[in-house]
């Protein structure tokens, strides 16, 4: 059996602001835009779903939790972009938390980790010139 992964959906509590936030840094193109969620069509050919929250819940039967301030949910996008300093200062600009530096990583990629406001964490990377 094959299976092909092909959206992620973040649950958010503020639709319309994580719709503007993904759309300023990533200027990903909108495929779909409801009311209550909002999908990009990223380049890869994967998609990601904004789902505002309650009505992810209708789906599930379950509602998420809201991640306290200052931590993080158990979620990571991680997304390797070409320009890491233009991403940074938009991520910073918009109101993203940055909880760490840009470093070189053993895996072979330089990154910087911020969250958005649902906690969710956002890696942002490049590949080392030297690295496979």
């Amino acid at each position: 059996m094959k299976s092909k992964m092909i959206m992620t959906v973040l649950a958010v509590e503020n639709l319309k602001r994580a719709r503007d936030f993904y759309k300023e840094v990533f200027n990903f193109e909108i495929e779909i835009d409801v009311p209550v969620a909002v999908q990009f069509k990223l380049p890869n050919g994967h998609d990601l779903m904004l789902y505002q929250k309650e009505n992810f819940a209708e789906n599930t039967g379950k509602m998420t939790e809201s991640v306290s301030k200052g931590k993080t949910s158990g979620t990571e996008l991680y997304f390797h972009v070409s320009d890491i300093e233009s991403i940074t200062i938009k991520l910073e600009q918009l109101g993203a938390n940055k909880l760490s530096s840009l470093a070189i990583k053993p895996w072979g990629d330089e990154v910087a980790y911020y969250s958005d406001f649902d906690g969710n964490v956002l890696a942002i990377g490049k590949k080392i010139a030297n690295s496979e």
